[in-house]
């Protein structure tokens, strides 16, 4: 089964990811992961995308076009992959409708996580990262307000600034404009199943399961 995850920031693309790719056993794809992957062990594309990082600069289309076909060209996603994070712009679909007739996998399901943005932003205003682990929590899902559920510490969480409401509501204007005709894109091209992606962890699961009829 092939597979790409859709939706705005904040509402559970990478979590999900990683559950379904587990229940159908098929990769997860995460274009964050295979980049720092890349650059860690200092590919020809990762050493390409480095040199942009350094001088600040975003790694372009291309570079990132370059990763994710080695990716899907991977004898582990022959029998499926879900997709994370890819395509975010219209020239990104251009450069994965290439990469996927070039692999002969043009067919494949797009799972959209909808939405309410002030959801999103209650959701992601109440985002903490621990300061010992790293982790990244959700004040309003813990039992313990002030201890970490993944070391125990307690009164580590601090507020990224990225995690502002203000910042929030930028990136999801940004998203609208630039990242939602990519849906409108695939409308009508492609199997799209649409779910709720602000319900229960476990209860999307069970709605992307059921949609995908698996």
């Amino acid at each position: 089964m092939q597979l790409i995850i859709f939706g705005a920031p904040g509402v559970g693309k990478g979590t999900q990811a990683k559950i379904i790719s587990e229940k159908l056993n098929i990769r997860h794809i995460s274009t964050g992961d295979i980049l720092r992957d890349s650059i860690q062990k200092d590919t020809v594309t990762g050493h390409k995308a480095k040199e942009y990082m350094d001088k600040g600069f975003l790694v372009p289309d291309e570079i990132i076009g370059e990763l994710v076909k080695e990716a899907l060209d991977c004898e582990d996603c022959h029998k499926g992959f879900i997709l994370d994070g890819y395509p975010r712009t219209i020239d990104q679909v251009k450069i994965l409708d290439n990469i996927l007739a070039q692999l002969g996998r043009e067919d494949f399901t797009l799972i959209k996580l909808d939405a309410d943005v002030d959801q999103l932003v209650d959701r992601l205003t109440s985002r903490r990262e621990c300061l010992n682990c790293k982790s990244i929590v959700n004040l309003k899902l813990l039992d313990k307000p002030d201890t970490c559920p993944v070391c125990g510490k307690t009164n580590v969480f601090a507020k990224r600034k990225d995690d502002d409401a203000e910042i929030i509501r930028n990136r999801l204007k940004i998203y609208n404009e630039t990242t939602r005709p990519v849906l409108d894109y695939y409308m009508g091209k492609k199997t799209i199943v649409r779910v709720v992606g602000t319900n229960p962890i476990e209860k999307v699961t069970e709605d992307i399961l059921a949609a995908l009829k698996v």
